[in-house]
């Protein structure tokens, strides 16, 4: 295990380098920690007659079996089997435990197994499609949460003498305590606000206009709306430079509004978005490429963990540089851990290992738009002729429309039956000195180019009255897509009525 001493540099070495020193990292980790100390794979080690030392190369861990959220939707009991939970009669036989207990002794080793392994930090997936899954940290997975948090500041070209404001909601939820452990990894200033469930908009507001900060980080949805009431209360915050988004897709769309929104206000800034998911218990940022140019992927933590593309529908992997399903295998958590998870994310322009053409680094990078697979949904115009809407294309078109502020997809049966067709409403609020009529053109034409069929009704809104819709300051994630439709439905496959 000579390599694993030699961690290769995460940002500037090659696919052969990588592949090579991820193979014997994942084997020593499946052997040392995950089989003895994980009572989940160990029971599917023993399913499937699979040993560590079975994985010859990277491409014999493409056969074992991948972790779905339905896996994890269990009774807690059974949820505990995926937290590494190490029996004494393992570990005092481990040569590194028996080393140093001889060098520092029994209460040294106790303390440093406690770093290792004991729980001291929960979050929880945001239970949007299913319950909330806990995941529980170690003080290990926090000083790993550090680091990818220095990562993500060193991509966005952040300073130790910048100032910077969390503007993530005060949860159990990655996005908030990766940008409170960025702070620390990097070592600079950060205020956490709590975003608008706690100081609320103008609390926030007050908070940026007295720190001045140079970032801001938060979700897309709060951050837009924040700068909005900011610029439309005068305010001039010169001093920003970076706009740091996650929780949510960014449209590019939505990058132009803010930036339009930071230069009324007197700054101009780069905006970066994050990808990241809970079971990860990480979270992987853009460069700070030059303004206005598309961003060039998300940059991976590969000493941290795997990635592999897969086609959704067979499992299996796809070529290189081809679209796929995002699958996750961490190679140095402790907590909760899950193998070979399915996220169930696209990443629509697959894979990339060549040098990063904005920041120059080396190593895998996330090409994006990064949808959902469960976003495209099949509706059909009647009961004999059907359409395939892609809702994750029709959220980008919509943001990307300028004249529209925000909006909101509701979907309800006709009348309320359970037995009637589907029907779709949309919820607007135009920009200021755009009209309804200019409106409701641009929304017929884009949904008829993209989706052949046009929304049932369009309602317009104030803006005030779209954030209430939208849960903005009372959700975690804003609300874009409703389904009204309820349980009760028709044993036949859902059909959507549309304007002719």
């Amino acid at each position: 295990m000579k390599l694993l001493h030699h961690t290769p540099r995460w940002d500037s070495s090659t696919h052969e380098v990588w592949t090579e020193w991820q193979h014997k990292k994942l084997k020593h980790y499946l052997k040392n920690r995950v089989f003895p100390f994980s009572t989940h794979y160990r029971k599917l080690f023993e399913e499937y007659d699979f040993r560590p030392d079975d994985l010859r190369s990277l491409d014999d861990w493409a056969q074992f079996p991948m972790t779905s959220k339905t896996d994890l939707t269990v009774p807690r009991e059974q949820q505990r089997e995926f937290v590494l939970q190490p029996t004494e009669q393992v570990l005092k036989h481990e040569p590194g435990v028996i080393f140093h207990t001889l060098l520092h002794g029994r209460a040294s080793t106790k303390a440093m197994l406690e770093k290792e392994f004991r729980p001291v930090l929960l979050t929880s997936t945001t239970g949007r499609s299913s319950d909330p899954v806990p995941f529980v940290y170690t003080q290990h997975d926090l000083h790993n949460l550090e680091i990818t948090g220095r990562r993500l500041m060193e991509c966005g070209r952040s300073s130790p003498e910048f100032r910077h404001v969390n503007m993530f909601p005060y949860a159990p939820h990655l996005a908030f305590w990766q940008a409170h452990q960025a702070s620390l990894g990097f070592g600079t200033f950060m205020v956490s606000s709590g975003g608008g469930k706690t100081l609320g908009t103008l609390g926030n507001i007050n908070l940026i206009e007295k720190i001045q900060p140079d970032i801001l980080i938060g979700m897309p949805t709060f951050v837009y709306h924040l700068l909005r009431e900011a610029v439309e209360m005068g305010k001039h915050w010169p001093n920003l430079k970076r706009i740091v988004l996650g929780g949510e897709k960014t449209a590019q769309g939505l990058r132009a509004h803010l930036r339009d929104l930071c230069h009324d206000l007197g700054a101009e800034v780069h905006i970066i978005s994050t990808y990241g998911f809970t079971e990860a218990k990480m979270a992987f940022p853009e460069c700070c490429s030059i303004t206005g140019i598309t961003p060039t992927g998300y940059h991976l933590s590969p000493d941290l963990g795997i990635v592999e593309l897969i086609n959704p529908k067979t499992g299996k992997l796809v070529e290189a540089g081809q679209p796929g399903e995002i699958v996750f295998t961490p190679l140095d958590s402790r907590g909760t851990v899950v193998l070979r998870y399915r996220t169930g994310d696209i990443a629509e322009g697959g894979l990339a290992w060549d040098e990063c053409p904005h920041c120059g680094r080396l190593g895998p990078r996330l090409l994006g738009p990064i949808s959902r697979a469960s976003d495209v949904k099949s509706l059909a115009l009647d009961k004999v002729k059907g359409t395939l809407v892609d809702f994750n294309m029709l959220e980008h078109l919509l943001d990307d429309q300028k004249g529209i502020a925000a909006w909101q997809i509701e979907l309800r049966k006709h009348n309320d039956d359970p037995l009637e067709v589907d029907e779709l409403h949309l919820h607007v609020a135009p920009e200021s000195g755009v009209t309804t009529s200019e409106i409701e053109r641009m929304i017929d034409h884009r949904f008829h180019q993209v989706t052949e069929l046009s929304p049932n009704s369009v309602t317009f809104h104030s803006l005030e009255e779209m954030r209430d819709l939208l849960g903005i300051g009372r959700l975690l994630k804003e609300e874009k897509l409703v389904d009204r439709r309820g349980k009760a439905m028709s044993p036949m496959e859902p059909v959507v009525s549309a304007k002719s």
